[in-house]
């Protein structure tokens, strides 16, 4: 059993606060190529561009920056929320996404790991983000994570 399991009222809570504030990160940070809004506890941000899985709409979200080798990690841990961020449908449906990391542009192919990797990169993600290790906690769900390399 989860640790501290978010509420659905504490989950709709958090979209309602994160969609506006995502919108206003993603503006900024590509004004000012993440002078402005690119960190986040002090800690860097990377825009991530994917195409909807629905829609085939670009979307583009702010996400914690975890390099890793020649690309990135994503973790779709949505603070631990119960449920994955919609996002995660669409690496699914469309793998090829666009990272920007302040003004430096990544064109790379996302990969979800299986567990076995997951223990790999896992440290990797706490260690930019220490935060990831508590979101984990706080779910049951396995926290989807995402090799992002060159394409």
């Amino acid at each position: 059993m989860a640790e501290n399991p978010m509420t659905e009222k504490e989950f709709k809570t958090l979209r309602r606060v994160i969609k506006p504030f995502s919108r206003l990160n993603v503006f900024v940070y590509k004004l000012t190529d993440g002078r402005i809004m690119g960190a986040l506890t002090g800690r860097p941000v990377m825009l991530v561009t994917m195409t909807g899985a629905k829609s085939g709409k670009p979307r583009t979200i702010p996400l914690m920056y975890v390099p890793y080798k020649d690309g990135v990690i994503i973790v779709a841990s949505q603070g631990g929320a119960p449920k994955s961020p919609v996002w995660n449908n669409n690496l699914i449906a469309n793998p090829d996404i666009v990272v920007q990391y302040k003004s430096q542009k990544m064109n790379l192919r996302a990969r979800r790991v299986d567990d076995a990797e997951k223990a790999v990169v896992w440290p990797v993600c706490v260690e930019h983000y220490h935060e990831y290790d508590d979101y984990q906690k706080r779910t049951d769900r396995n926290i989807p994570v995402y090799v992002c390399e060159p394409r």
